[in-house]
């Protein structure tokens, strides 16, 4: 049995406004390798909004989502960072930081206010955003002769297509060297299935696992 895919991303950074009793929530996603980069993304931020009264933050990074962060940077505590995060976790994401900027629009808007407008920014924004799936997949290795090459290529293709596989590359060299990225347990069925159409002259090698993004 395959093992459950891992927490989504993004694929690029997403920009959102919301608008909320004339307070402006400036929410900005940007897919991160990790804490440091995170950080240098919400630095950037307060630089080009330096006249903003908060830069609200909710990070999630990690494989497994397993390092998480969130400041209120000034508002009450709890109405802000902690529902930014709460969003991410819930939709399942990693590898994000999210970074709020208000603008006070001289209207108070209460603790519920304030939660309902941090997450709805979070939400919205990620509404906007395409997302990445990943999970674990074993490299693997098919030398092809050259003269079995193109039919090869296709149903490998073809197979991957089928399985939620990757056909990661091919490399032309003594034989024609194919590169996937194969479920783990799916790895029977690839080797039946490429004996099958091969008449049992190709066999495959595994290679370490890896987390992967998948198409689609």
């Amino acid at each position: 049995m395959d093992a459950p895919n891992l927490p989504s991303t993004i694929a690029a950074p997403v920009d959102h406004e919301l608008v909320v009793k004339k307070s402006r929530f400036l929410a900005h996603l940007s897919p991160v390798s990790g804490v440091p980069e995170a950080d240098a993304v919400v630095a950037a931020v307060r630089k080009e909004h330096w006249d903003a009264r908060h830069h609200c933050v909710a990070l999630v990074v990690g494989a497994h989502a397993d390092q998480q962060r969130s400041t209120d940077d000034g508002e009450p505590s709890g109405t802000a960072g902690v529902p930014m995060l709460e969003v991410l976790r819930h939709r399942g994401v990693t590898d994000l930081v999210a970074v709020v900027t208000r603008y006070f629009g001289g209207v108070l808007l209460g603790a519920g206010g304030l939660v309902r407008a941090y997450s709805s920014a979070v939400g919205d924004a990620l509404a906007e955003a395409r997302l990445v799936r990943r999970a674990v997949r074993t490299h693997v290795t098919v030398d092809v002769p050259h003269a079995e090459a193109g039919r090869l290529h296709g149903v490998l293709q073809g197979w991957a297509a089928a399985h939620d596989a990757v056909l990661a590359g091919v490399a032309y060299e003594a034989e024609a060297r194919f590169r996937l990225l194969v479920a783990p347990g799916d790895l029977d069925r690839f080797d039946a299935d490429l004996a099958a159409a091969s008449s049992g002259a190709l066999s495959a090698r595994r290679g370490d696992d890896r987390v992967v993004d998948l198409p689609g």
